[in-house]
């Protein structure tokens, strides 16, 4: 199954880091350059089993499931409802403790996993798949890290 990882080190703890990534509404807009929308559709607050709609900036939509919600150091996914060119989505986000250089702070990894439909169609769509959402992750990882370093964003998650 093909996937794309990216990974940033964020000079917060797991639990602002995760709280950071976890954040709805204007406050993920502020930051988050996949997203065109995204709200919560059976909750209030995420957690495990809670659905959440997305559309995406460059266009598609999808509701995804929580499979895990472990804060401060996991999250996983998985697309319920989407696009015609998945036959299968998911996603997961790791914080991890790390020091650098005598700052504490958190390392952060995120990979999704896909499988493309129409199945014949499969090794060019991966290829093409790999290299969009790879540049996409890759995007949105680095606007996540420039949040953890927005005084706005840590004053939502922090309520400092």
């Amino acid at each position: 199954m093909p996937h794309v990882t990216a990974e940033t080190w964020v000079p917060v703890p797991p639990e602002t880091a995760f709280a950071v990534s976890q954040t709805t509404g204007e406050i993920r807009l502020l930051w988050d350059p996949f997203i065109r929308a995204q709200r919560l559709i059976d909750a209030d607050r995420p957690g495990a089993g809670v659905h959440t709609w997305t559309h995406a900036r460059v266009g598609p939509k999808m509701v995804s499931r929580y499979v895990s919600y472990r804060p401060p150091t996991s999250v996983g996914m998985t697309m319920e409802q989407g696009p015609w060119f998945f036959a299968t989505f998911g996603g997961g986000w790791r914080f991890t403790p790390e020091e650098r250089d005598g700052v504490a702070g958190t390392r952060t990894v995120w990979k999704y996993t896909w499988a493309g439909k129409p199945a014949w169609l499969a090794p060019v769509a991966d290829r093409v798949g790999s290299w969009l959402l790879g540049r996409e992750i890759r995007a949105r990882i680095a606007a996540f890290a420039r949040a953890c370093e927005d005084p706005r964003v840590l004053a939502a998650v922090t309520g400092t």
